[in-house]
């Protein structure tokens, strides 16, 4: 797995501080602020729902919602490696002359569906493969822009209850799954001896018992890392 050079999320004890940075940043959507390049911002909810960052009301009816823009908006998104706006907006999704900064409430990569693949035969009705072929759609692009789901990486933060996922590495290697989502998952998992004060040690899925790796609390920040328990 790709590990990151730096963390690039806010913990969440400093969001205040964050967002009240972010009010002081100075921008205007569309500016140029070089021949031939423009510039817009944008705000990513935990839900996954994408917004222009100076929408005032945030919520379905304000949001985007083309499946093909979406996709190919999230394709594109990556770590912010610029100088410009890097701290208030650490991620970028460029499109030709267009520089599209983003901010998030949590990742900027929000599972929001799983599409779900018929493993049977459709002569025997069996079962003709153990193997995962379940796919999870990204940020409400339907079958647009999806990625293989790996049941035994899936990682749940006991505290927050929020249950995460793989995701590009490009992006930070860590996608949120959206809360009705989780929910539902959250009915396969089985917990250890310390219960629900510990993450869940099996995933149930499809008639497979899968053994949580919890790989990706390596590329979590020290405050996620501290309700799995393994600070050094």
């Amino acid at each position: 797995m790709m590990m990151l050079s730096r963390n690039i999320r806010i913990s969440a004890g400093f969001r205040a501080l964050y967002r009240q940075s972010v009010r002081c940043i100075s921008y205007v959507q569309g500016q140029s602020p070089e021949p031939k390049v423009r510039e817009y911002f944008y705000y990513i909810d935990h839900q996954g729902q994408l917004f222009m960052d100076d929408t005032k009301v945030k919520n379905f009816i304000t949001c985007f919602k083309d499946t093909k823009f979406l996709a190919f908006f999230f394709k594109r998104l990556k770590i912010n490696n610029k100088e410009r706006y890097n701290e208030q907006f650490p991620y970028l999704s460029p499109c030709g002359v267009e520089r599209n900064f983003i901010r998030c409430d949590d990742r900027p990569i929000v599972f929001t569906q799983i599409l779900e693949h018929d493993n049977t035969s459709p002569d025997k009705g069996e079962e003709t493969s153990s193997e995962c072929l379940d796919r999870l759609s990204c940020n409400f692009t339907g079958d647009k822009y999806t990625i293989p789901m790996e049941p035994e990486k899936i990682c749940m933060l006991p505290r927050s209850g929020r249950i995460y996922h793989p995701a590009p590495g490009k992006t930070g290697g860590v996608g949120l799954i959206k809360s009705s989502v989780a929910i539902e998952l959250s009915k396969h998992f089985e917990f250890g001896e310390a219960g629900e004060y510990a993450p869940p040690t099996h995933f149930n899925w499809k008639g497979q018992r899968y053994t949580l790796t919890n790989e990706l609390v390596e590329l979590m920040t020290d405050e996620e890392r501290g309700e799995i328990g393994t600070l050094p």
